[in-house]
């Protein structure tokens, strides 16, 4: 809120959220809900929010048309640099400005398995393990198929190749115990 300043004029896009986000957030602006899967608006942000069901990769809105673009840990879900590529391009042509973070490759514990190193194994040794030796896979008991799924959905960016995504934004490195744990891109 700080950084952008939004009024309730400015127009949001938050690509890959969910509007519960946004319920105490004190923010009034018009916020749009992009995800891959239909979405509940709460009451409360009824009239404020819509959610709708699109692809983050092949945004259908015009160039500029959101005054900001928000994007908490998802881009790392898109499996592929080709589609990272694709989705950084994408947030950059919709948004005058932007937000996206993400959870930092170099960072020693895997956000998503909630487990020290294992994402810096191959993603055949992860696939192996990843059900017996994280704690994901003791929490959730995940299924081959779902075990097989999350580890080609999830790739992890290092520094460069996040600055690379993002070549005009300023990178800010969030920060546990000093060591750097996610990266945000701020385009403003």
């Amino acid at each position: 809120m700080r950084l952008f300043k939004p009024t309730a004029q400015t127009r949001i896009l938050d690509v890959g959220g969910y509007p519960q986000f946004w319920v105490d957030s004190g923010i009034k602006s018009q916020i749009t809900v992009l995800n891959v899967h239909d979405v509940f608006v709460p009451e409360s942000l009824r009239g404020q929010c819509r959610g709708i069901i699109g692809d983050g990769t092949a945004l259908r809105f015009g160039d500029g048309e959101f005054d900001v673009v928000f994007s908490n840990s998802v881009i790392e879900h898109l499996g592929t640099w080709k589609r990272q590529q694709q989705f950084a391009k994408e947030v950059s042509r919709v948004g005058k400005s932007y937000y996206v973070q993400t959870p930092a490759y170099e960072f020693f514990i895997e956000p998503h398995y909630i487990t020290p190193c294992i994402h810096w194994f191959s993603k055949p040794t992860q696939k192996r393990v990843m059900r017996n030796f994280t704690v994901w896979g003791w929490l959730s008991r995940p299924s081959r198929e779902a075990v097989e799924s999350t580890v080609e959905e999830i790739r992890l960016l290092r520094a460069s190749e996040f600055q690379e995504l993002f070549p005009h934004a300023k990178i800010v490195r969030e920060r546990f115990a000093g060591l750097t744990k996610s990266y945000v891109a701020v385009s403003i």
